[in-house]
């Protein structure tokens, strides 16, 4: 579960009843003079059961709040890229930040997702991060894609990549052979890569990521496999 959702619980409870009192109170001033608390919990919970689609939406505000806390501590090691491990408008108004995992299906089938974005929104970029989390060969994939985007070879390789079935040893080398990325450099560069990977891992984990695909946008974190609507309403949102 998100590390959020527990404590928004709680807080949904303060939050709604901090509501109805406060509008009680302007409703009918006197009615709370004699401090008639268990009048007020009443119509807190009548109201509640009476409407409890107040929750979600309660519970969304709640973490979006939240999420735009732990965005604005963060922010510059979310939406600045790795050498050329971005695309799309390099001077958007809006950034789309993914953090992905080469081993990640959903990932893979938001690829061409992510270039029909490009195409409908001229405004926006994109940028990529690294979260090799489900495989050993992920790590291996990450490091060579760090390494494509220090040489400005990033899309070529990660597309490449994805397209080369199971990520392996040979794979990673096959798309860096067709990205034309230069991997005599790996050994040394190793240790810059695993810098930007410790970087994104830590990161991730204060923005309360729990797997990959997800998405930063504006001061929102998103998280799964998410259709082209949600992600434009995001950017939407965003740019507003």
């Amino acid at each position: 579960m998100n590390r959020w959702v527990l404590p928004l619980i709680g807080l949904v409870g303060a939050v709604l009843g901090a509501v109805a009192v406060l509008a009680f109170d302007r409703a009918s001033p006197s009615a709370l003079g004699g401090a008639d608390k268990a009048r007020v919990e009443r119509v807190v919970r009548d109201y509640v059961l009476a409407h409890p689609e107040l929750i979600p939406e309660a519970m969304q505000r709640l973490q979006d709040r939240e999420s735009a806390k732990a965005v604005k501590a963060v922010r510059g090691d979310v939406v600045e890229p790795f050498g050329g491990a971005w695309t799309g408008n390099p001077r958007g108004d809006v950034t789309l930040v993914e953090y992905f995992d080469y081993n990640c299906g959903y990932c893979r089938a938001a690829l061409p997702l992510l270039k029909q974005l490009v195409q409908r929104d001229p405004k926006l970029r994109i940028v990529y991060r690294e979260l090799p989390i489900l495989a050993e060969s992920s790590r291996a994939a990450a490091r060579a894609s760090l390494l494509a985007a220090s040489q400005n070879k990033f899309s070529a390789f990660h597309d490449a990549l994805y397209a080369g079935g199971p990520v392996s040893d040979a794979t990673i080398a096959a798309a860096a052979a067709r990205a034309g990325v230069d991997l005599r450099q790996a050994p040394a560069f190793k240790a810059k890569a695993d810098a930007e990977i410790a970087r994104n891992m830590k990161t991730a984990a204060q923005l309360g990521l729990s797997g990959t695909p997800s998405w930063v946008v504006g001061d929102r974190v998103l998280a799964g496999a998410l259709p082209i609507e949600d992600i434009e309403a995001a950017i939407k949102a965003a740019r507003q």
